[in-house]
């Protein structure tokens, strides 16, 4: 019982019927074009006359759902009156083939079911009201073409209420109905579907790559960060010149973090980012030199022109190394790193190798991890179709290993 009355009691079915009946009044200054037909048949039956009309009205109601703004404001409408979650058209896209027929098609059903429950709902208000008349014992009728409905003595009262709540009452079916047909009908169609579903894939696939930049940057930048104001803090008075280089040090790479992150910021504000700071190999250098302004003892192999890798797979080579060598720092046991990259005409070989055991960082003093850093490298060097390997190397040892084919990815 109460669950049949609920749709009575929400402010969206009648917020739905107000649609109806904007729809159907929207319509009345299409009704004189509609009757143009009748001039050319005034011999025909009054049936078919009366056909014609109706048939040259829906047209001409439907022609207007044939231009695109109107279905962005039908969306807009329905999204705000019937409490349908409808997404915006995908713009700059024109229904093609069938689906070009789903909004003239819901403007024709719109001003059906809007101007059904205007004229039924009106004629039961009407009776409600008219029926009453009949309280002192007098006669009530309220007559519509052949039909009519008598209310004498005290029945006219209940027939009243009972006219009046019926009245409320289709409400209910005209609003379900608007609402059944809005997701069919101005929702996304097939092929608007599987644009949106494009555009997400393309939004989450930039978002990614945009989550795994920041975090090579900055993860890398905090942690060369850390130690380098842990050295200066303990030379800070016995070597005040070294303290000074570990400063310039932390100056120098953060700076180049805040260009990474004013960059991906913007990107995620959907403001108009600058120029997206483009590290490559021939950047290498620098990079290594910072982790030796923090402590880190860097033993160096490159061979092959690193210069004349380009492209997605330099910038890609640049990131591998700089996460490798941030978990060499954060997790390995002090001690050498080695770092080896080999540009070949073929094959781009990177490796970044660490002492573990004794001396890793536990408790307090350790660094935090997300677990994402090696399973976002795997990602990185799977697009790039490579092979990627990590892994204790011996007993004390912690090897980073990737191959990169040079032809697949320039």
């Amino acid at each position: 019982m109460i669950r049949g009355i609920r749709p009575l009691l929400r402010g969206s079915t009648y917020s739905g019927v107000l649609f109806a009946y904007c729809g159907a009044m929207a319509s009345l200054p299409l009704l004189p074009f509609a009757m143009l037909p009748l001039v050319a048949s005034r011999s025909a039956p009054f049936w078919v006359q009366a056909v014609l009309c109706l048939l040259a009205w829906a047209a001409a109601v439907g022609v207007f759902g044939l231009a695109r703004t109107t279905r962005r404001v039908l969306v807009g409408s329905a999204r705000r009156m019937l409490k349908v979650p409808l997404p915006d058209p995908v713009a700059g896209r024109r229904p093609a083939g069938a689906d070009r027929w789903r909004t003239p098609l819901w403007l024709v059903l719109h001003v059906a079911l809007g101007w059904t429950g205007a004229l039924v709902s009106g004629l039961l208000f009407a009776m409600a009201v008219s029926l009453p008349g009949g309280w002192t014992g007098a006669d009530a009728r309220v007559q519509l073409f052949a039909w009519s409905v008598d209310g004498k003595g005290g029945w006219s009262w209940p027939l009243a209420v009972a006219c009046l709540l019926l009245a409320l009452v289709v409400c209910v079916p005209v609003t379900s109905a608007l609402r059944w047909l809005a997701p069919r009908l101005l929702g996304p169609s097939a092929a608007e579907r599987l644009a949106l579903a494009s555009e997400r894939e393309l939004l989450l696939a930039e978002r990614n790559r945009l989550a795994h930049e920041l975090h090579d940057s900055i993860g890398h930048t905090l942690t060369a960060a850390t130690i380098q104001a842990a050295v200066a803090g303990e030379v800070l008075s016995a070597d005040p010149a070294a303290a000074r280089a570990a400063l310039r040090s932390i100056e120098e790479s953060t700076r180049a973090a805040l260009e990474d992150l004013d960059y991906v910021l913007g990107v995620l504000r959907e403001e108009q980012a600058g120029t997206a700071p483009t590290r490559t190999l021939a950047d290498l250098p620098e990079l290594l030199d910072r982790l030796r302004h923090a402590g880190a003892v860097v033993q160096p192999e490159l061979s092959g022109e690193l210069t004349q890798v380009q492209g997605t797979l330099s910038r890609a080579a640049y990131r591998i190394l700089q996460e490798g060598l941030t978990n060499a720092l954060r997790h390995g046991a002090g001690g050498p790193i080695e770092v080896r990259v080999t540009a070949a005409p073929d094959v781009l070989e990177l490796s970044v190798v660490n002492r573990t055991g004794a001396g890793t960082r536990t408790g307090a003093g350790a660094f935090p991890t997300s677990g994402h850093g090696l399973p976002g490298l795997a990602e990185r060097v799977r697009l790039l179709h490579g092979e990627f390997e990590a892994g204790p190397a011996g007993p004390q040892h912690w090897r980073l290993a990737v191959r990169l084919p040079v032809r697949l990815s320039a």
